[in-house]
């Protein structure tokens, strides 16, 4: 997997994956133009739509819905260092489920990708690819 970022000016920058992409910017108060959600904000919507992808596959494949799930989540911005912590994922069910249901659900949803990421923290390695200074005419 990989996405590719570019400077769009200011604040504000074009994500780029396969043949898709997503803007990135600041609020204005942030010396932003506020057209389009944070990084903190990008990170809430991939747990979201990843839990809210294995609640759809786990209600398909029992028979028990086929759309109507809702996600929301929610974080607090701590500090030292800064970072998103004490995160919320909230699942909405469109239908009654039995216990044992309720149970697979959660399961369900615990395996989702960037939940598991995010519970046993990767290496994260940053490489800098810096320019050359241009060469001293004589």
């Amino acid at each position: 997997m990989e996405v590719k970022v570019s400077h769009l000016g200011q604040v504000k920058f074009n994500i780029q994956s396969r043949s898709h992409s997503i803007l990135c910017d600041q609020p204005v108060d942030n010396g932003g133009e506020d057209s389009a959600m944070t990084p903190p904000e990008l990170m809430l919507a991939s747990l979201g739509s990843c839990a809210a992808f294995y609640a759809v596959q786990y209600l398909k494949a029992r028979n028990l819905a086929q759309s109507g799930v809702e996600v929301s989540v929610t974080a607090e911005k701590l500090k030292q260092p800064a970072r998103l912590g004490n995160f919320i994922i909230h699942v909405e069910c469109p239908v009654p489920l039995t216990a044992e249901q309720t149970e697979g659900l959660r399961r369900s949803v615990h395996c989702c990708l960037i939940h598991n990421t995010l519970l046993a923290p990767p290496e994260i390695k940053i490489e800098l690819g810096v320019a050359e200074p241009a060469a001293a005419h004589d």
